[in-house]
């Protein structure tokens, strides 16, 4: 337990469960107040509130589609009325689909990139007037590996993915001289919960397993804290050596 993140206000989409949970639980025992996106009442979604309670930090649950620019805008002056500010923005919000390239239809391409990168357009260009009025503040998108990586079969969460990173990079030279750096997380394979099947050659992973989302969720902090301020526009690959390794 520390207080590192003492009276910041953060928000995390796409938070009802995997690393949107480990993340708002690790900011609010870092003293944080956390917002919890989700476009729906998920099943998960009062167990994530309850652990970030228990962790000791007020929160808020903002059911909101982002891919919705009204409801986005809703959502931030919500969050904003309640904590009066917002100091960091994870824009976390994923959606696949896993067909072969040729039998996709058009909206199951775009699923991923309205989710993805439309929905960390409408989000951010909401969020970033609070952190100019608060001083500065800090963006994650997160990314994936699979975005620099293809694998079979997910070309729509692949191009996604990488254009997150381009976006990445265009915000933290737009928004440095507002004191806030934007930063792009890229976990590999991690143990947690999936919707449908996945599987992988652990072979091919130099540390020979799946990463932890505790092991994720630091890099994240640091990027979010103190000794994180003067990094921004970069790539930070979270996968046991994989892409190193291909």
């Amino acid at each position: 337990m520390s207080d590192a993140f003492a009276g910041k206000v953060v928000l995390i989409t796409g938070g009802a469960r995997n690393l949107g949970r480990a993340m708002g639980t690790a900011f609010a025992a870092q003293g944080a107040s956390v917002a919890i996106n989700a476009r729906s009442q998920r099943p998960e979604l009062p167990e994530t509130i309850a652990a970030i309670e228990a962790a000791g930090a007020k929160t808020i649950t903002c059911l909101a589609d982002i891919t919705d620019r009204a409801a986005v805008d809703d959502m931030v002056a919500k969050i904003v009325d309640r904590f009066g500010r917002i100091d960091i923005l994870v824009n976390n919000a994923v959606t696949h689909a896993t067909k072969p390239f040729l039998d996709l239809s058009f909206t199951e391409w775009n699923a991923p990139v309205k989710v993805t990168l439309d929905g960390a357009f409408h989000v951010t260009q909401a969020v970033v007037p609070a952190m100019i009025r608060g001083g500065g503040g800090s963006i994650i998108n997160m990314g994936g590996l699979f975005g620099h990586m293809p694998i079979p079969n997910r070309a729509p969460t692949a191009a996604a993915k990488a254009g997150l990173a381009g976006l990445t990079r265009a915000l933290a030279l737009e928004f440095a001289e507002h004191n806030i750096n934007v930063n792009y997380v890229a976990p590999g394979p991690a143990n947690t919960i999936r919707n449908g099947p996945f599987s992988f050659d652990m072979k091919r992973i130099p540390f020979g397993r799946f990463a932890e989302p505790a092991e994720i969720v630091s890099t994240v902090m640091m990027l979010c804290g103190r000794d994180g301020r003067f990094v921004t526009g970069q790539t930070i690959h979270i996968n046991g050596g994989l892409y190193m390794n291909n």
